[in-house]
């Protein structure tokens, strides 16, 4: 869908109980059905019908009035299941909703004990856009915590420059550096340079949302949305893996649910577990895409003053006991594409080896491990692992930490962003990078990246379910707050005239909608994330 299309919903939307009133819209035209409003929060500009959702399903046309559908999530530090029970409906909400919880829990009045600056935190996540440009941000919230004035600026922003990058804790080929990633059918973004024991992922980004086909454009967003809202999303590579990827979860490849991510690569385990080993065996080789080890020949085994073995190894001699290249990448022993071990040694050397030679073939993970014992004609012949040699294999597994997808969302804030926090963007920016403010996304924090601009990156498992939305433009939403003392606001040009109490904020709801009904949702903070409002520099 390309900008300014009109739209009338999308079937089967339900009508939202209650929400955030926004504003009471008019028709722009007199081609425009009267019924229909029009919602502005974003480029599409949505013509409505009653009781029907624009196309992002975010706001919603009810009796005339443009109404955010979903509630403004709010932060506590601590938040029992009772005192949730009693938050839920604090506010002004619809009288219907509030006489049904008047039944159940305390009357739907504000508690003054909730309502402690050092105690609530309003996130983006709910609180609407700034578009069009001249909109001061929805919440422009001032507290007092430990005697200093704070101000948060609280919107949601319109990304079009974002993407994902995704850390996939697995030495498994998934497809070559620069390979496309697609997702039904669609090219969403490409294979990046893999790291220590973990294949990377580029995402999304504005040439997949905007520079493709529709279609392209609408694939890539639902499949941001989806995986920064921490759901599964599946993946195939281009001349490599299919793979199943959700935020905090192991992925899984090619149907096979990873379980460990090694513990270092083949030189490394070497070097660990040498001690462990000796005494035990005449020769480890550690199997690994990057650097398979070995043992006698490794710098541990010397220091040990093992016996040289006369094992010969195919691929590239790094240093002693460390090769490259002995065998092609893949879903195999150690993430090469071998399935028998074996296939990597070249050759024994006679004068060197000697029958009865015990050898251990594992790989970084522990996951594949095998014996052999060297027969009169120095061939290798597998034989039951002694248990003295298996409880080290079993550690090298017990030292691998879980296989985990992690998806960081990356994104520049940019246009009605900043003018929505003050009327001279440039100063938000440099007061960013003078940590006179602290950026968060949904409560959580985020960091922000050396340079020109605002380019801000997340961890989603730190951010509220569902944070993400869309808009068809294509573009993604995703909540950021601005938090700072009330004098470096002032400095920066804020909107000062638009900042409120916390309780009168809480209680009204966002600027432009006075008196109407609020839509409110509490959640604990996360107990990895600190305060928003009492993170060094902010209060010295």
């Amino acid at each position: 869908m390309t900008e300014h299309t009109k739209t009338d919903g999308l079937p089967g939307m339900e009508t939202p109980a209650f929400g955030q009133a926004l504003e009471k819209a008019r028709p722009r035209n007199d081609r425009m059905n009267s019924e229909k409003i029009e919602c502005n929060a974003c480029p599409v500009l949505c013509q409505i019908s009653d009781g029907r959702t624009g196309a992002c399903d975010r706001y919603a046309n009810r009796g005339g009035t443009l109404i955010r559908v979903d509630p403004v999530l709010l932060l506590r530090r601590s938040l029992s299941e009772a005192e949730a029970k009693v938050v839920a409906f604090a506010g002004r909400v619809a009288p219907a909703q509030a006489a049904e919880a008047a039944e159940e829990v305390l009357p739907t009045t504000w508690r003054g004990d909730l309502l402690l600056a050092d105690e609530v935190f309003v996130t983006g996540v709910g609180s609407s856009t700034t578009y069009p440009d001249y909109k001061p941000a929805p919440f422009i919230v001032s507290s007092q915590v430990n005697g200093v004035d704070m101000v948060t600026v609280v919107t949601e922003g319109i990304f079009s420059y974002c993407s994902l990058k995704v850390k996939i804790d697995t030495d498994r080929f998934l497809g070559a550096e620069q390979a496309n990633v697609r997702c039904k059918g669609e090219v969403v973004g490409h294979v990046t340079t893999a790291e220590y024991g973990s294949q990377m992922l580029s995402l999304g980004g504005v040439h997949h949302l905007t520079g493709g086909s529709k279609k392209e454009g609408r694939v890539t967003m639902d499949m941001m949305q989806s995986l920064g809202n921490k759901k599964a999303v599946e993946f195939t590579i281009d001349g490599g893996s299919q793979i199943v990827i959700q935020a905090g979860r192991a992925p899984i490849v090619n149907g096979v649910e990873e379980r460990r991510m090694r513990v270092g690569c083949g030189s490394a385990t070497i070097g660990i577990f040498a001690k462990q080993l000796f005494g035990k065996l005449d020769e480890v080789v550690v199997v690994d895409d990057h650097i398979t080890g070995v043992l006698t020949e490794h710098q541990a085994g010397r220091c040990l003053e093992m016996r040289s073995s006369g094992i010969r190894m195919r691929g590239r001699k790094s240093t002693p006991g460390r090769y490259f290249q002995v065998a092609n990448p893949g879903t195999g022993w150690g993430g090469t594409d071998i399935a028998e071990p074996l296939s990597i040694i070249e050759s024994w050397d006679a004068d060197t080896a000697w029958p009865g030679l015990r050898l251990l073939m594992t790989s970084t993970t522990g996951e594949h491990a095998s014996w052999y014992v060297l027969n009169e004609d120095l061939v290798a012949v597998e034989q039951h692992m002694p248990a003295e040699v298996r409880l080290v294999v079993e550690r090298i597994g017990e030292n691998c930490e879980p296989s985990l997808s992690t998806v960081l969302f990356l994104g520049g804030a940019g246009g009605s962003l900043r003018a929505g926090v003050t009327e001279n963007p440039v100063l938000l920016t440099r007061a960013i990078k003078n940590a006179l403010v602290n950026v968060t996304c949904g409560g959580a924090p985020a960091y922000v990246w050396p340079g020109g601009g605002i380019t801000v990156m997340v961890d989603v498992m730190r951010m509220p379910d569902n944070s993400f939305g869309i808009v068809p433009t294509p573009a993604i939403v995703a909540p950021i707050e601005f938090s700072m003392k009330l004098e470096d606001y002032r400095a920066l040009g804020g909107h000062m005239d638009h900042v409120r109490t916390l309780e009168d904020a809480l209680s009204r709801g966002a600027w432009h909608n006075e008196g109407a009904p609020l839509s409110l949702q509490w959640t604990a903070l996360p107990a990895a994330n600190p305060w928003p409002l009492a993170r060094p520099p902010l209060l010295g």
